[in-house]
């Protein structure tokens, strides 16, 4: 495989999975073309290399420097606004994990807090929906709280250590 077909496979590949970390296609190949890239790119050179509008290209990048993942640069000399993205993964690990939780995680836990603190009218229905909801609602709040301290521990020997498992 040549350069250019391993990097079209790659910002392919990496566009697909970005689903899985709560982006779209577009944001995700955005992201996979900087992270490869040796310097930062301007619009036009994002949008060139992926065959994307303009529009297309400005809101995906709005979004993911909103993420937090990638940063306008200066470039010397040059007019046009640039672009690059966190190149260390653990790094980018911890800040699409404290986003996902942000975004997704920390409102279904205050839904499952109001859901498990209703008013006990003393029926099975209502006694079956606290116990179950406030079972799933601590389930969730120490699923997040575990993530969170795993990725915030940079090179610490459980992180190191669950890392090596996952190869």
């Amino acid at each position: 495989m040549i350069y250019q077909e391993a990097k079209e496979k790659f910002i392919s590949t990496w566009g697909s999975l970005g689903t899985l970390w709560g982006i779209n296609k577009a944001m995700a190949q955005i992201q996979a073309l900087l992270f490869i890239s040796i310097k930062p790119l301007s619009m036009e050179e994002i949008m060139e290399e992926l065959k994307i509008s303009r529009g297309n290209t400005s809101m995906n990048l709005r979004q993911l420097i909103d993420w937090g993942i990638v940063t306008k640069v200066l470039v010397s000399g040059e007019r046009k606004e640039f672009f690059t993205t966190e190149k260390d993964v653990q790094e980018l690990a911890r800040i699409i994990a404290k986003e996902r939780s942000r975004r997704e995680i920390k409102p279904v836990i205050k839904v499952l807090e109001d859901v498990s603190s209703i008013q006990d009218d003393g029926t099975e229905n209502t006694k079956e929906l606290i116990k179950q909801t406030k079972a799933l609602k601590d389930l969730t709040d120490e699923l997040d709280t575990l993530m969170n301290k795993l990725v915030n521990q940079k090179h610490n020997w459980l992180t190191k250590s669950v890392l090596k498992l996952m190869k």
